[in-house]
């Protein structure tokens, strides 16, 4: 009978039903073939799913990244980044990078980052003439890093359904995000000396303090949520209401660039975004319940251990079958389905849930840039005028850096780890 879960799912899949439908239709399929549960239970488990507070957090993050692109806040952003690291070799290559960091702590999705400001530096790394393939592979990778930084809509996600701390995940990925954009900005230098890219600017102090000053509100944005979030002033699901009443301040009253027709058109996109995150999160929970319930788990995790009970062998194939899930399932839909297959994994190898947050997250985020379904490669081709085979071209040598990243925050637990223990255990 559970495979019927299973084959219900994919085979829904296959004819073309979107994720949410799938799997809560999967779930009723399994529940009036075994006939031990009443229909109703799987309405019930999906409202209860989704009655969750940290997941209140999902549409302010998403209204909070919207509001900063269309109040053209993304673009001061953009203009400090160049100022900053603008004058070395391969300039825009680092400055796409450090302006990813930037709007990491603002929008906590890699779509938003590749969307919103993505587009922003592929027209300015085309009009200073770098090649078309190395400006989206940059921008393609560097999109990686905004849900890796908090705050982060998948980390929520994740959080929720492993019943982990989501305070803790945040701060679990600070410093991988960090290394993540150090690895990066050095393989831009590598590929700058050989190609022989220019530099974009010199630097100039006096053009750096009035690039600062033009950001510098939006540059305290990321401030007020982590520095909220550390000190204990709000929760992350509170820092991501201030962050969308911040964003809604900049650009209403101080720099006057949203309009009421562009606030409705956000708000409209919001909700819209919300209901499908929501809907998957909602189908996710029974399939999730009915997963752990009929033992699935024991016997997925009891499987693995009988190839092997080595704590790195397990790690190595759950990532090998993180990122091929990630080449076919949309994040939010992977975290919701599998967070409750692979917990009980987690939990027999003695890996933390907040350690395997990152992991997961990490992978799937690689996934975005990998096809046949890579958001982030649709939006890049769209953006840059490329064909979709040509932008997963365009990316693959990207890949290299990430992978390396992956590992060590895969093998080398201090990494992400480290500022969770010194700052809540």
């Amino acid at each position: 009978m559970t495979a019927l879960l299973f084959l219900g799912f994919c085979g829904l899949l296959l004819v073309g039903v979107p994720v949410a439908v799938a799997l809560g239709g999967a779930s009723l399929i399994y529940v009036w073939a075994d006939g031990g549960l009443p229909p109703l239970v799987v309405l019930h488990r999906m409202a209860s799913g989704i009655e969750s507070f940290p997941l209140l957090a999902i549409p302010f993050f998403i209204m909070a990244g919207s509001l900063m692109n269309s109040a053209g806040i993304t673009e001061r952003i953009f203009s400090f980044a160049v100022a900053l690291v603008g004058w070395a070799r391969g300039g825009l290559g680092h400055v796409n990078v450090v302006a990813s960091i930037i709007f990491a702590g603002m929008s906590g999705t890699a779509v938003a980052d590749a969307g919103g400001i993505g587009s922003i530096e592929i027209k300015a790394m085309r009009d200073h003439k770098y090649p078309l393939p190395f400006s989206v592979g940059i921008t393609a990778a560097s999109s990686t890093i905004g849900p890796i930084i908090p705050p982060s809509l998948p980390m929520v996600i994740f959080g929720v359904m492993a019943n982990a701390s989501v305070g803790q995940l945040f701060a679990a990925g600070l410093i991988p995000g960090l290394f993540m954009a150090a690895v990066l900005m050095v393989w831009v230098a590598v590929e700058a000396r050989r190609k022989r890219f220019p530099r974009d600017a010199a630097f100039s102090l006096p053009r750096l303090g009035h690039a600062f000053r033009r950001a510098f509100l939006p540059l305290l944005t990321p401030v007020l949520m982590v520095g909220g979030m550390t000190t204990g002033a709000f929760t992350p699901t509170e820092a991501a209401i201030a962050a969308t009443f911040y964003a809604l301040f900049l650009g209403a009253v101080i720099y006057r660039s949203l309009s009421w027709r562009g606030f409705l058109r956000v708000s409209m996109e919001t909700i819209e975004t919300t209901a499908v995150v929501l809907l998957i999160v909602a189908g996710a929970s029974i399939f999730g319940w009915l997963v752990t319930t009929t033992r699935i788990t024991d016997g997925i995790a009891g499987f693995v251990l009988s190839i092997t009970s080595e704590r790195w062998a397990v790690l190595l194939l759950v990532n090998l079958f993180l990122l091929l899930v990630g080449c076919f399932l949309e994040t939010v839909a992977a975290i919701t389905i599998l967070v409750p297959v692979l917990m009980p994994l987690m939990d027999k190898i003695g890996v933390d849930p907040v350690h395997f947050g990152i992991i997961m997250v990490l992978n799937l985020m690689i996934g975005l840039l990998t096809p046949p379904v890579g958001m982030v490669l649709f939006i890049l081709a769209r953006v840059s005028g490329m064909s979709f085979e040509e932008t997963t071209r365009a990316t693959a040598p990207f890949l290299i850096p990430l992978f390396f990243c992956l590992a060590l925050v895969t093998f080398w637990e201090p990494l992400s780890m480290w500022l969770p223990t010194l700052m809540y255990r």
